[in-house]
């Protein structure tokens, strides 16, 4: 399928990168939504306060965050979220 598809940002679960591609998984949908953007881009344009990056290949949303055991964050879903050694400072301020 190709063309537009408008989520609203409450929905976004998390965001995976995958090579140039990214894939979107949403809280409406059954499977992930795959796009040809890389995962910096939608960290430039999604809000700042709503989504964190936790990995080099993950954003999450702040939202469906149930807890964080150690250095992974739980989500709301059961999935469970690695934050790179890298990112952990950053991650302890907000969370």
């Amino acid at each position: 399928m190709q063309g537009v598809i408008r989520k609203q940002t409450n929905r976004i679960i998390r965001i995976q990168a995958s090579s140039n591609y990214s894939r979107i998984y949403c809280s409406d949908e059954q499977f992930p939504i795959i796009v040809a953007k890389v995962l910096s881009w939608f960290q430039e344009h999604l809000p700042a306060d709503s989504f964190i990056r936790t990995h080099r290949t993950h954003l999450i949303n702040r939202q469906f965050i149930d807890k964080k055991m150690g250095n992974h964050f739980l989500l709301q879903n059961g999935e469970s979220i690695c934050i790179s050694k890298r990112r952990m400072h950053a991650v302890k301020k907000i969370a």
